[in-house]
């Protein structure tokens, strides 16, 4: 059995080719036993979320029938939102178990906090690969958790971004990840004005833990795509039902955007959509089995809550490339 941490995590894994993983593995498919969420209620903090996903290589034999592949896997991850407040630490923890479908033996164990940063990214930058225009040049990251550095990464990766502006609550969180990237080919600027800096963008990532919506659809130019990775409960949002309403909408998954994401419950429960509404996850847009931006002119709009699908997809990559 082999542990790898994150420093190996980080040192193993890049973008684009991690996009590409995960382009291969939404149009292979997996075996995706439902994942586990469960709310662990603390003493005068708020409640902390534990989550677990597996999920189980998918293979076809001579008569068609699925079977495992060679590998299955869980994550075990914790969500602790009071962390930074409290002790400095990220709100996010947890591990993930990789292992044989010949022999049920674990193969390795890896640091969930770091595979978790870089599959969302890859899988946010896998979406604006179908969905942001292709001379898409200005970005702008809400939000400065661990997350952002990755996300700029990745939509760097699959588009010719050039300029990035970061908002931040804190300001002096925004300046700590532009600092993160001095080294990247990139125009990086923090900002406080968050309306006209998405008046100018061509592509919008959130990455928050907000409860109201922090992105409306009247400020959004023609062409703009929004990438909404935060607000993982139903009580969250990050994007107002203007926006929604008005975009082209696309998820990671049905299961987990239906079952979990504010962006998308809470309009759908408003009756501002319905859930038609939303044209086609990951699977269906890496297949062709839905279109993604018709014009130039489109609004898209891509919610990621997660699924097993990622985890094992990067665990599997992590794992073979050390081998």
């Amino acid at each position: 059995m082999r542990f790898i941490d994150a420093d190996t995590i980080e040192k193993t894994l890049r973008f684009p080719d991690l996009v590409d993983v995960l382009e291969r593995a939404f149009r292979d498919g997996v075996i995706a036993p439902p994942r586990h969420h469960h709310s662990v209620p603390l003493d005068r903090r708020p409640a902390a979320t534990w989550l677990l996903m597996p999920a189980i290589s998918a293979a076809k034999v001579a008569d068609g029938t699925v079977v495992a592949g060679p590998y299955m896997g869980m994550k075990s991850v914790t969500v602790f939102p009071d962390n930074a407040a409290r002790s400095g630490k990220p709100a996010i923890a947890g591990m993930y178990l990789l292992l044989s479908t010949e022999t049920g033996e674990t193969l390795a164990i890896l640091d969930a906090t770091r595979l978790t940063a870089w599959r969302t990214a890859a899988a946010s930058a896998l979406a604006a690969r179908y969905l942001a225009r292709v001379d898409a040049t200005e970005m702008l990251m809400v939000g400065a958790g661990a997350l952002a550095p990755y996300l700029i990464r990745a939509h760097a990766s699959v588009r010719p971004i050039r300029r990035v502006s970061v908002w931040n609550r804190s300001r002096a969180g925004a300046e700590k990840v532009a600092a993160t990237l001095s080294e990247l080919p990139l125009e990086i600027t923090v900002v406080d004005d968050l309306q006209s800096a998405a008046r100018t963008a061509d592509l919008i990532s959130t990455a928050t833990i907000a409860s109201h919506p922090l992105i409306c659809g009247a400020w959004l130019k023609p062409g703009t795509h929004v990438d909404s990775v935060g607000a993982y409960r139903q009580d969250m949002r990050e994007t107002d039902d203007a926006l929604v309403a008005m975009a082209r909408v696309y998820v990671d998954t049905y299961a987990g955007a239906f079952g979990e994401a504010g962006d998308i419950v809470q309009p759908i429960k408003a009756g501002v959509i319905g859930k038609e509404h939303v044209r086609g996850d990951l699977a269906d847009l890496v297949s062709a089995r839905t279109s993604g931006r018709d014009t130039p002119a489109d609004i898209t709009f891509f919610k990621s809550v997660g699924a097993s699908l990622e985890d094992l997809a990067a665990a599997i990559d992590v794992y073979e490339r050390c081998r």
